[in-house]
């Protein structure tokens, strides 16, 4: 395991694998992470906020020094070996760019209740404005933290939606998909849905038991297993993955790993349109 080194509030992260914030943060897989004037990219997560850049030998992370080892690792998935896991990923061509396209890029393990929200807002939505609905419910009902003199937001909890109406959220602009927020964070709120309980089950049943809930089909279901519960077989298939369906070959190839391949394929497609195969 590789061993951070503490240095005037600033944590160095030694790398010795290729790691890239930009592939990371912008592969449609997260939504609440914005470059920062101070250079590199500021965000919050698990309620801790940083600001974090990387070279080619160090990953840096301004913020709290005890978030390393409680936060920031597992975030990362740091200690997985994604070099040893793509190779199994260069079955032809199409596969092999996509790979290096996306050279750096790690699955984030994030909060399942961030990311079921955040995925219900994806729904038949633009990047720049899921970004902008998340941002504003995260500033009308998350607590403020301050980090260099900014203030961030954390991300509101089950409890605080529960007890909002549509009405109440009709600034978010988020159309029919706020009575699906609602309706998670209620039914989570009064017990009758827990992530905690979902993250026990096998894929097949944590899928369905997703899907029980309004707004909740198998696409959404398959972001929030693999962004927000760690199941890296699951394989999400939107628009962009369809348009390239005919390049790669089916998800089972994959193994294991199928939904980590399945952002390599996702952030080349979106990324290139599909004009560098």
């Amino acid at each position: 395991m590789i061993q951070p080194i503490y240095c005037e509030n600033t944590i160095q992260i030694p790398l010795d694998f290729p790691f890239s914030l930009e592939h990371i943060f912008t592969c449609g897989q997260c939504f609440r992470w914005q470059k920062s004037p101070l250079g590199g990219y500021v965000g919050v997560a698990f309620g801790c906020p940083t600001r974090i850049w990387a070279d080619q030998e160090c990953l840096f992370l301004r913020g709290t020094a005890q978030d390393v080892e409680e936060v920031w690792r597992n975030y990362f998935d740091l200690d997985r070996d994604y070099q040893a896991m793509t190779q199994d990923f260069l079955v032809n061509p199409f596969m092999e760019k996509a790979v290096a396209y996306g050279e750096g890029l790690r699955i984030l393990r994030q909060d399942p209740w961030e990311t079921l929200i955040s995925f219900l807002v994806s729904q038949c939505n633009r990047i720049p404005r899921i970004q902008a609905i998340l941002d504003r419910l995260c500033r009308a009902f998350g607590d403020p933290v301050e980090l260099e003199g900014e203030t961030l937001y954390t991300f509101p909890s089950p409890q605080t939606l529960a007890g909002l109406t549509a009405e109440d959220l009709a600034f978010l602009r988020a159309g029919y998909r706020s009575p699906y927020l609602l309706s998670a964070a209620q039914a989570i709120t009064e017990g009758r849905f827990s992530l905690e309980q979902v993250s026990l089950l096998p894929t097949p049943q944590a899928r369905t038991a997703l899907m029980e809930l309004p707004g909740v089909g198998r696409k959404v279901a398959d972001c929030i297993l693999l962004f927000g519960l760690g199941r890296l077989e699951a394989f999400p298939v939107d628009t962009w993955m369809k348009k390239a369906g005919s390049f790669y070959p089916q998800p089972e190839t994959f193994g294991p790993y199928a939904g980590v391949a399945q952002q390599y394929i996702f952030h080349y497609a979106r990324s290139t349109g599909l004009s560098l195969h």
